[in-house]
């Protein structure tokens, strides 16, 4: 059995409390430039300090990525390496890229605080929402980064802290940017195509290209919208299933939920079902070879877009891991 993994780390020290959210209760405007605004000198410090912590990344350096900390984040340097090195498959053999750097102005903070930060271009036409909870006032950046080159086409984000007249390392993020031999766009083009032939086709390809278009969470676009809300205007989606019953036999089980799940490196759809509370593993086996081939009975396209499905059992308010599988090894 193999068990997903966690190949993200973000802020987790007490002066920078701890996480990044998708959208804070309570949002804080502060400025943001982006990369074609910024001053000359801005613009080459930022690139020059991602360009080195990307390759650091990509060479697994972690000498040097351990002497860029924020003096606030040096406390969790463990969880900092052990993500950047989980995430070592998505950038091996490729190059450093950088893609978009944004800087962030929060020394209007009067203590730490939920803020939003509005990047928009010259025109206001497009704009770039971070997000992040409970900041301290300062100065920040976002650097996004790709590894071309590298098989499963790399992405990295470094979240970076002013400290002592230097861009210092805050938060590393690392995910691929391609699974199956597939991109974010084509994801996106192919839930497009199956939005009639089959809603849950589409509504997790949604899923991947989301996953895949952008190396962290934080980040909202006027793209990632437009797709959020193409997957929200889907009729009969998975969004609108659960519970939902599927059945084997003389059998029947409540599958209450599924996602999208990349942690193999692959594009895996995972179930989570109301086991019958069998505790012999080959019995949850069993049970579980049951659901997965009752739900691909069900939705047979999901076994032609996807590489496989897991397999987690609910049972007094526990959820247990139990497998995953290939789509040609579900009957």
């Amino acid at each position: 059995m193999r068990l997903p993994f966690c190949r993200s780390v973000s802020f987790a020290a007490a002066a920078l409390a701890g996480t990044l959210l998708a959208a804070p209760t309570l949002a804080h405007a502060a400025n943001c430039t982006t990369q074609a605004e910024m001053t000359p000198t801005d613009r080459d410090a930022l690139a020059a300090a991602a360009q080195r912590l990307g390759i650091a990344v990509i060479n697994q350096d972690m000498n040097a990525l351990q002497s860029a900390l924020l003096p606030a984040v040096v406390r969790d340097w463990d969880g900092i390496r052990s993500a950047i090195e989980q995430g070592a498959p998505d950038v091996k053999g490729g190059q450093v890229q950088l893609r978009n750097l944004y800087l962030m102005d929060a020394t209007s903070l009067k203590a730490p605080e939920d803020t939003q930060f509005f990047c928009s271009n010259a025109n206001g036409s497009t704009t770039v929402t971070i997000s992040m909870r409970a900041l301290p006032p300062g100065r920040y950046a976002i650097a996004l980064a790709d590894a071309p080159g590298s098989p499963l086409a790399g992405q990295m984000a470094f979240i970076l802290g002013w400290d002592a007249n230097a861009w210092k390392l805050g938060g590393a993020f690392v995910r691929p940017g391609m699974l199956g031999g597939h991109d974010g766009v084509w994801y996106w083009e192919h839930a497009r195509q199956m939005t009639t032939q089959s809603p849950w086709v589409a509504y997790f390809c949604y899923e991947a290209a989301h996953y895949l278009l952008l190396p962290v969470d934080f980040i909202s676009s006027p793209n990632l919208e437009k797709l959020e809300q193409e997957q929200g205007q889907l009729k009969n989606s998975p969004a609108e299933a659960f519970p939902y019953s599927v059945t084997a036999g003389d059998r029947t089980w409540k599958v209450q939920g599924m996602r999208f799940d990349p942690s193999l490196r692959e594009a895996d759809v995972e179930a989570t079902y109301e086991s019958a509370g069998v505790s012999d593993p080959a019995a949850q086996r069993t049970e579980a070879i049951a659901v997965l081939g009752a739900l691909l009975k069900a939705q047979p396209m999901l076994r032609q877009s996807f590489h496989g499905m897991w397999a987690y059992a609910a049972n007094a308010g526990k959820v247990t891991p139990i497998m995953e599988l290939p789509m040609a090894q579900i009957p």
